[in-house]
C-alpha cells in the first residue's frame, strides 16, 4: 500500500468523523429532508447561509469524492490474478488417507498411492480416500428378510 493511498485513507476517515460531528450537532428542526418544519428550512436563503449546512455539504461532497479517489487508485493497483486450482477434484489425484476417528475404522491406503510431503494441499489425502472409495464395489448386501 503507498504512502499517498494510506494519507488519502486517514484523511477520509477524519472527514468522515467530523461529518458525523457537525451533522449530530444540527438543531433537529422536524422537517426531515425538507419535508414539513418551518418554510425557513434548507431551501430558503437563511438556511442555505447556515454554517453547519454549508459545512455539512462541503464534508459530504469531500467524503464522496475522496471515496472515488480511494476506488480508482485501488483498482490501479491491482495487477491480474490466477484461479487456485489446487482444491479441485482433478487436481488431487495423490495422497494416502490418513487414519481419523472422526471418519469411523481406519482403513488401509491404496497400494499405488503415492506418500503426501508435507508441502502439498493438507487436502489432497482426503480426497484420494474419498475417490478411493467411490471406486471401491460396494459390499452385497442381502436383502430384508419377510415376515
Amino acid at each position: 500500500m503507498s504512502s499517498l493511498f494510506t494519507f488519502i485513507l486517514v484523511l477520509q476517515a477524519l472527514v468522515a468523523a467530523v461529518m458525523i460531528g457537525v451533522i449530530l450537532m444540527q438543531k433537529s428542526e422536524g422537517g426531515g429532508l425538507g419535508v414539513g418544519g418551518s418554510p425557513a428550512g434548507l431551501l430558503s436563503a437563511r438556511g442555505a447561509a447556515d454554517f453547519m449546512t454549508r459545512a455539512t455539504t462541503v464534508l459530504a461532497t469531500a467524503f464522496v469524492a475522496l471515496s472515488i479517489l480511494l476506488a480508482a487508485m485501488a483498482s490501479v493497483g491491482r495487477s491480474g490474478s490466477t484461479i487456485d486450482t489446487s482444491l479441485s477434484k482433478s487436481a488431487q489425484t495423490s495422497g494416502a488417507a490418513p487414519s481419523s476417528s472422526l471418519s469411523g475404522p481406519a482403513q488401509q491406503a491404496p497400494a499405488n498411492a503415492a506418500p503426501v510431503s508435507a508441502s502439498d494441499d493438507p487436502l489432497a489425502a482426503a480426497a484420494a480416500a474419498a475417490a478411493s472409495q467411490e471406486a471401491a464395489p460396494a459390499p452385497a448386501q442381502a436383502p430384508p428378510a419377510k415376515k
